[in-house]
C-alpha cells in the first residue's frame, strides 16, 4: 500500500514527495492538470527554502539559473528616477522551473507525477485513507496530502473552512511575454502620479519578462480579461517607451487580493500545505517559500508517524507549528502589501518596500 498519497505538483507537493521518498516513504503524486506548465508564477526562492531544496538534492539546477541581487529600476510618470539593488540570500526564478528541478529529483527517487489524475472523494478509517478518482479508480493509502493550491479539491472535499475575504474586483493582471529592445538587466518597475503602473521582470534562463500590471479599465469601469492587446496598451501608457512591442505571451493571468487561511491543515489522516492552506497577499515573494516550508515540516511529521505507529501525538506537530506560521505569514504579507501600496505614490519608490 502507498504510504503518502500526495495531490498536487506544485512547489509544495513536489517538496513533500522528496522529503517522503528520501525518509523511504511508498509514495504517489497526482495532479488534475494534464503536464507540467512553463509559467513563471512565484518568482524567488528565499534561503530557507534554498537551504530545504539543497537537503534534498534539488538546489544545484535552481542555483547555477537564478539571479541573486536584482536591480529595481524605477520609472515615475516615464522618467528613469533611480535603481535599487534588492538584498538578501534569495534568488529571482521562475515557479516552473523550481517544479521542474524538483520533478527531476522525484523522478530519480523512482517517483512519476501522475496527470490528468483528480481526486473526487475521500474517505478514510483507522488504518488509511481511500481516494476515489474521476476515471473510477481509486487508490489507498496511509495518509493523504492536499498540496493542490487555493482552490483546493481535497479541502473542498474534508470541508474544512477557507477563513477569511477575497475583493470582488481584480487588482493586477500578469503574463509572460517577450519584450525586445528593453534591458534585461533590470526589474523595470514603472509608477504614474495619475495612479498604477506596471512592471517588467526579467525572468533567468528565458527570453521573457514577468509582467505584472493595474488592469485595464473597460467602458463600464470593469477590469478587462488579460491580453496582449491590452498589455500593449498599458505599457505604451505607464512606461511611455515607443518602439518597444510585447510579443508571445505565454501566460495569462488575473491576481486579486485574498486573505484566506484553513480553519484546520488536518482532518484525520488527512493534511492540507501550500496554498491549499493559506492564500495571502504576493508582496514578499513569500507564497511559494510558505508552501515549500510547510512541505518540510509536514514531511518530519509523516516520516516520524510511519517510523513509529503508535506514537501518540506525532501527528498533531505539523499542525502545531505550521497553523500559527500561517497566521503570522498572512498578517506579515497583508502589512508588507499596504507599504508597498503607499510606496508606489512617491517617485523613486517601488516593491522593495515590501521586500524589508
Amino acid at each position: 500500500m502507498t504510504d503518502v498519497l500526495i495531490v498536487g505538483s506544485g512547489p509544495t507537493g513536489l517538496t513533500l514527495a522528496c522529503e517522503l521518498a528520501l525518509g523511504g516513504a511508498a509514495v504517489r503524486v497526482l495532479d488534475a492538470r494534464s503536464g507540467p506548465h512553463r509559467e513563471s508564477r512565484g518568482k524567488g526562492l528565499n534561503a530557507d527554502s534554498l537551504e530545504v531544496l539543497a537537503r534534498l538534492g534539488a538546489a544545484e539546477e535552481p542555483a547555477a539559473v537564478g539571479i541573486r541581487g536584482v536591480v529595481l529600476r524605477k520609472y515615475f510618470d516615464g522618467d528613469h528616477v533611480n535603481d535599487t539593488p534588492t538584498t538578501g540570500d534569495g534568488i529571482l526564478i521562475g515557479q516552473w522551473q523550481v517544479e521542474e528541478a524538483l520533478r527531476r529529483r522525484l523522478a530519480g527517487l523512482g517517483v512519476p507525477v501522475e496527470y490528468e489524475a483528480r481526486v473526487t472523494e475521500i474517505a478514510q478509517d483507522g488504518a488509511g485513507v481511500t481516494a476515489r478518482l474521476e476515471d473510477g479508480r481509486s487508490i489507498r493509502a496511509g495518509y493523504a496530502a492536499g498540496c493542490d493550491g487555493g482552490q483546493s479539491s481535497v479541502r473542498k472535499i474534508l470541508g474544512i473552512p477557507f477563513e477569511g475575504r477575497t475583493e470582488e474586483t481584480e487588482t493586477m493582471v500578469l503574463g509572460d511575454v517577450r519584450v525586445p529592445g528593453l534591458s534585461r538587466a533590470y526589474w523595470h518597475q514603472w509608477f504614474t502620479s495619475a495612479g498604477g503602473g506596471i512592471l517588467l521582470c526579467p525572468m533567468p534562463g528565458t527570453d521573457s519578462f514577468q509582467l505584472q500590471a493595474s488592469p485595464e479599465l473597460g467602458e463600464s469601469g470593469e477590469p478587462l480579461p488579460p491580453s496582449l492587446e491590452s498589455f500593449q496598451r498599458l505599457f505604451d501608457r505607464h512606461a511611455r517607451v515607443p518602439g518597444i512591442r510585447l510579443a508571445d505571451p505565454t501566460w495569462l493571468s488575473v491576481w486579486r487580493v485574498n486573505i484566506r487561511m484553513a480553519a484546520r491543515m488536518r482532518e484525520g489522516r488527512v493534511f492540507l500545505a501550500g496554498d491549499a492552506a493559506h492564500v495571502h497577499p504576493i508582496a514578499g515573494g513569500l507564497g511559494m517559500n510558505t508552501g515549500i516550508q510547510d512541505a518540510a515540516a509536514l514531511g518530519r511529521t509523516l516520516l516520524s508517524a510511519l517510523a513509529d505507529p503508535g506514537t501518540r501525538g506525532a501527528l498533531d506537530a505539523y499542525e502545531a507549528e505550521r497553523l500559527p506560521a500561517a497566521a503570522h505569514v498572512l498578517a506579515d504579507t497583508s502589512e508588507r502589501y499596504e507599504r508597498v501600496l503607499a510606496a508606489v505614490r512617491e517617485p523613486g519608490r517601488g516593491t522593495e518596500a515590501g521586500m524589508d
